[in-house]
């Protein structure tokens, strides 16, 4: 076998490499900037305290790091350097964790402060009088900056990086890890970094480096959500163990799933949380799993896996309605599926406890039509339906009471309705007009041999008339514009038999009416054949008609509810990685407890917050604080921005927009008044 002359790769133990006397590293000129951000090290910090609670035998692999040796002095290093080609990121924000760890145990435990140190500071400087003594020197650009957070968190010892580095990733990522391990949890994360594996790569001077750095980063496809929870799940049991998990829980769940599975780790996750998941993005799926199923016992394991299964037997239910035993279940499931999969996670747990009898029968109908209801009134009155599950499966853990009220809430009246229907374009009209017409299919027509009538239609010949006396090329520009503009309205629609449909084709309102509305069977469309003559009159007439029998069909709870004006609910709001344009009027305003506030982004909103609960009330926050790690310290403990709150209390307001509208949300779930906070999203808002 023949062994490698310009490739050096072996597995190595990540700190002990790093704590190695002759480990520098160098970042080229040409490296991007770095720029991992909370959610990054949030991750970051979950993989070490998992792996830090396994026994000895259990190690966190965290990739390959590529470099090559810095030849001579005039190399992008100076000779015995290792110049940093790949792996910039993670070693930079490992090294921002243990400047953390450092920091908060240096004053009182000498001894682990030694062993962390190692890791940050050069051993070939004892007396710290070279200019850049970190192990890892980022380019030119950053390096004092870098050396700041590193080794002077209190920002002395460099004050003309002071701008520079109130802006850098460092000194956000620093604060971060600084405020989420405390004290006695630092030999705890000491003990997972020791963990950390890599495999080193190291490149002789004949070896390609931009090449192999392409072929590491370039290859291959990322991972899926439903594909890392697999291998979540799964890591860390013996084979014999994975083997029975894979046989007896996940085959099934992908077998009922297919290709939805994604779907369906994102709705359960959203039906078990209460919590929305975004659809794709930063592996928000497999993030929001991870965060609900930390890592569990064999047996633990078995119970929950037991609960996926059951699900994904809903699941399959859900995606194929005609499985259902129960006609009108089968039915409402069906029509359920008119709007897409949006309600599925409410669908889920509403169907699951009809089946362990919590519920009845009569109880699972009336939910699936208090869904339709909600979503095809909202959709007639121009409303989004995103975003709405969450609240209502968090409502429904309060009782079916609650769950009616929730709906109730942001259902748009009858009397909305019946200006909409009026003048609006009629939505899902093959499903509303199949109920109507006492149609037994969940919306598609074609096998009743059933397709859609416009009475007045969409592109009238010349010749078409209403009324047997005028044709349609002597109405005036405003009658055949009053017209058009009704044609796709209830009161212009209704169903027919395909076959009258051929025959009646590019025929006038006279002869459909005399010759082929009565031979239909539906009802909804012989009473036309009473009507005299068809125009906009008979149209708003019959829509006005229609749509009594629309409000009875699709019914508004009868419970007192108040129209919420667009706003969603503050446990519903978007999180956003970063500070994305626009943030500064992202709201329009926001309702607290029944105040009105001119609140216009989440930085002043989470202030805002901290400050009205810090008076009205302490302990929850202070509780809040203690076990999350922030964002209430007693003392202003490194740079950034900050804001008081009594002579021994700060606020740190140096979060991303995404952590800080996590915190708003922990701590009025914390005292009990998130259901009583919303924002109203501004038009920059709800583009962002």
């Amino acid at each position: 076998m023949g062994s490698a002359t310009n490739v050096d790769a072996v597995a190595v133990n990540t700190v002990a490499w790093l704590s190695a006397p002759d480990t520098t590293i160098v970042v080229p000129v040409y490296q991007r900037q770095y720029r991992w951000d909370i959610g990054g090290c949030e991750q970051l910090l979950g993989d070490i305290r998992a792996v830090a609670d396994l026994d000895d035998r259990s190690m966190h692999f965290i990739g390959s790091i590529l470099s090559t040796a810095a030849a001579d002095p005039d190399a992008s290093g100076t000779a015995g350097e290792l110049v940093l080609i790949d792996g910039q990121q993670r070693i930079t924000t490992l090294m921002l964790l243990v400047a953390a760890l450092h920091h908060t145990v240096k004053d009182d435990d000498p001894a682990l402060a030694a062993e962390l140190e190692r890791v940050l500071v050069r051993a070939d400087d004892p007396d710290r009088t070279q200019p850049t003594r970190t192990k890892l020197r980022p380019n030119s650009a950053w390096a004092r900056v870098f050396e700041s957070v590193v080794l002077d968190p209190g920002g002395t010892e460099h004050p003309e990086t002071e701008d520079a580095y109130r802006e850098s990733r460092f000194d956000d990522n620093y604060a971060f890890f600084r405020s989420q391990v405390r004290r006695d949890e630092v030999p705890r994360i000491w003990r997972g970094l020791q963990k950390l594996e890599h495999v080193a790569i190291t490149l002789g001077s004949g070896a390609n480096a931009q090449q192999i750095f392409e072929s590491l980063n370039s290859t291959g496809e990322p991972l899926r959500d439903h594909e890392l929870i697999h291998n979540y799940v799964l890591m860390g049991l013996s084979h014999a163990q994975q083997s029975e998990i894979e046989d007896a829980y996940w085959v099934p769940i992908e077998r009922n799933t297919g290709e939805a599975i994604a779907s369906f780790w994102r709705h359960l996750l959203v039906m078990t949380t209460g919590r929305e998941v975004a659809v794709a993005g930063e592996r928000s799926v497999y993030d929001a799993f991870r965060q609900r199923f930390p890592r569990m016992d064999l047996d633990t394991l078995r119970t929950d896996a037991a609960e996926w299964r059951d699900y994904s037997d809903i699941y399959r239910i859900l995606l194929d309605p005609s499985q259902e035993p129960d006609a009108e279940i089968g039915r409402q499931l069906g029509y359920v599926n008119t709007f897409g999969r949006g309600m599925y996670p409410l669908v889920m747990r509403a169907y699951r406890d009809y089946a362990l009898g919590v519920t009845d029968r009569a109880e699972l109908i009336a939910t699936l039509e208090n869904i339709q209801s909600l979503l095809l009134r909202r959709t007639i009155s121009g409303l989004s339906n995103d975003r709405l599950v969450a609240r209502l499966c968090r409502a429904r853990e309060d009782g079916p009471d609650a769950l009616v009220r929730a709906i109730a809430r942001i259902m748009p009246s009858n009397e909305r309705v019946r200006v909409e229907l009026k003048y609006g374009a009629l939505p899902h009209a093959a499903y509303v007009l199949g109920r109507l017409a006492g149609v037994e299919s969940a919306g598609g027509l074609d096998g009743d041999g059933l397709e859609i009538e416009h009475v007045f239609p969409l592109a009238p010949a010349d010749t078409w008339t209403g009324d047997g006396e005028r044709a349609w090329a002597d109405y005036t520009e405003d009658e055949q514009n009053s017209h058009r503009a009704l044609a796709p309205t209830l009161g212009n629609l209704t169903l027919i038999e395909t076959g009258l449909a051929e025959r009646g084709f590019d025929a006038s309102f006279p002869e459909k009416r005399d010759a082929l509305y009565p031979k239909s069977r539906l009802a909804l469309t012989t009473a036309i054949a009473d009507t005299p003559a068809w125009g906009t009159a008979a149209i708003t007439a019959r829509t006005a008609a229609l749509t009594e029998a629309f409000v009875d069909i699709w019914a508004r709870p009868q419970v007192i509810a108040i129209d919420d004006d667009g706003l969603t609910p503050i446990l519903d709001a978007v999180r956003r990685r970063g500070w994305p344009r626009g943030w500064e009027r992202e709201f329009e305003y926001v309702e607290y407890r029944g105040e009105h506030w001119e609140v216009y982004d989440i930085k002043y909103l989470f202030n805002r917050i901290f400050k009205r609960l810090w008076a009205d009330g302490r302990e929850h926050v202070v509780a809040f604080s203690a076990r999350r790690g922030g964002p209430l310290y007693p003392e202003q403990a490194w740079n950034g921005q900050w804001d008081a709150l009594d002579e021994s209390t700060f606020l740190y307001m140096g979060w991303d927009s995404r952590y800080m509208l996590t915190a708003v949300q922990g701590v009025l779930d914390e005292v009990g008044i998130a259901s009583e906070v919303f924002v109203k999203y501004s038009y920059t808002g709800a583009a962002m």
